[in-house]
């Protein structure tokens, strides 16, 4: 089949993109394809098994490199860029919608900063299971086409095997795409990337607009996260994308124990990225995007300052009732849920409940029987005290069972499909895949997907970012 790909971010900031073309791979191996996206976007999965093998791997025809800026553990780098990724280009989705396809792991690029630019098949599955599981669970994300192993051998720690994953976004622009427009200090480059942002996703917007948009996109978003215990691990802001989609699935986790202060990435060693402070982080992040945009609010650097900080105002009332509402479904109540809510996760962190169980369990308790719930803690006159309570405002169960998944991308069920993985075993991911991607009712036969981790494995675990 032919395959049509525009170039709408090249042509609308050439400044920023550079013609790259990927690695050669010689013998290209699927190992997964997400076959309902194919059809989604238009391609045929059976074309891509076979024929379309290159397009997957960036061979088909060259890519360009983005470049883009970001704050990293809160330490500036002007340079950042696609250091091991190639956007192919733009292309146009079953419901006319343009989509960015772009791989990770295709070689090295102009801003790979003494990088290899390759990928292990690991971490590239990895991406593949947690980004469809959010997708599952309603949550924006960029989406896995397909992960193709190249046979290169990619060094870390230890010889692996090399992959290549090509992934779907609404757009590839981020925060630190402005910090670098704005960082070269020609504003009409940073005007024609503001342009082609509203151009992709806000049609007749202006500048402030856009802005609005964005915040009140990460809002949602980052509450969304944090109403299914997700931890992203590394929200540098060259990973805040200005569609409000989740990118970058490298050292994040799903939270097992309630507790705000929960890091599981192994490098952030100072809890900067703890699932607590997502929202503080992600403010902080849209900051650094209003000082980028400032030319663009108003000529006059005082107005443009006082418009950016009334718009990013808004955003911890914007979080706040996205957070409360969510948690307000979860607990199947309408009315004033602040000192419900307050009271149980204090009651959860002190007795150390597993977050995904107990909102699960917490519907049968809505229909009569508290035991599966109340089990979880050690605090039983708290947590039987606190139930009560909670009845009396009329909980829906079956509102409940819509928002609380009870299959969550578990971190040792996980690491043990992409250890299998690795090995050339896939049945365990694709197994994996197939239960998290359907993450609302119970299932005969899958109790185990549901269970919490060992304890001795959660003590220890940490995620890394697998560059």
């Amino acid at each position: 089949m032919s395959i049509s790909l525009s170039s709408d971010f090249a042509t609308a900031v050439p400044e920023m993109a550079v013609s790259w073309e990927a690695v050669p791979v010689a013998e290209p191996e699927l190992l997964v394809l997400n076959e309902p996206l194919a059809r989604e976007l238009g391609l045929d999965p059976e074309w891509l098994k076979a024929d379309g093998l290159p397009l997957l791997v960036g061979t088909a025809a060259p890519g360009v490199a983005q470049a883009y800026a970001g704050h990293q553990f809160g330490g500036y780098s002007p340079r950042l860029g696609d250091g091991r990724a190639l956007l192919l280009g733009e292309l146009t989705d079953a419901e006319g919608r343009l989509r960015d396809l772009h791989l990770k792991g295709s070689g090295r690029t102009p801003f790979a900063r003494g990088g290899d630019g390759l990928a292990a098949i690991g971490p590239m599955l990895r991406e593949y299971v947690l980004s469809e599981a959010m997708h599952a669970l309603g949550i924006p994300t960029t989406r896995s086409l397909a992960v193709v192993a190249t046979g290169a051998t990619v060094q870390r720690d230890e010889p692996l095997a090399g992959a290549v994953l090509a992934r779907v976004a609404a757009s590839h622009l981020r925060v630190g795409s402005f910090q670098y427009a704005r960082n070269t200090g020609d504003v009409d480059l940073l005007r024609r990337l503001a342009d082609h942002a509203i151009a992709r996703h806000h049609p007749g917007s202006t500048y402030l607009e856009l802005f609005e948009h964005v915040v009140a996109a990460q809002a949602a978003l980052v509450a969304r996260w944090m109403l299914v215990g997700f931890i992203h691990g590394v929200m540098n802001t060259d990973n805040m994308t200005i569609s409000g989609e989740t990118i970058d699935y490298g050292p994040c986790a799903f939270m097992e124990a309630y507790d705000p202060a929960t890091v599981y990435s192994s490098i952030d060693h100072r809890g900067r990225y703890a699932f607590g402070n997502q929202p503080i982080v992600a403010e902080w992040n849209l900051a650094r995007l209003a000082e980028a945009l400032l030319p663009l609010f108003d000529d006059d650097e005082d107005k443009a300052v006082a418009l950016a900080m009334e718009t990013l105002g808004t955003f911890p009332e914007r979080f706040e009732r996205a957070w409360i509402g969510g948690m307000g479904a979860k607990l199947g109540i309408t009315d004033d849920v602040k000192p419900l809510l307050k009271d149980l996760l204090a009651l959860m962190q002190e007795n150390h409940v597993d977050f995904t169980s107990f909102f699960h369990h917490l519907s049968a308790a809505a229909r009569g029987d508290a035991e599966p719930a109340r089990s979880l803690f050690l605090d039983l006159a708290g947590i039987d005290a606190w139930i009560a309570r909670w009845r009396e405002h009329g909980p829906d169960a079956a509102a409940m069972d819509r928002v609380n998944p009870v299959y969550v991308p578990r971190n040792h069920l996980v690491e043990q499909a992409l250890a299998a993985g690795a090995a050339g075993d896939l049945d365990p991911l694709r197994r994996l895949v197939d239960v998290v991607t359907r993450p609302f009712g119970e299932r005969p036969g899958l109790e185990h997907f549901s269970a919490p981790a060992p304890q001795d494995f959660s003590a220890t675990y940490r995620t890394f970012c697998g560059t």
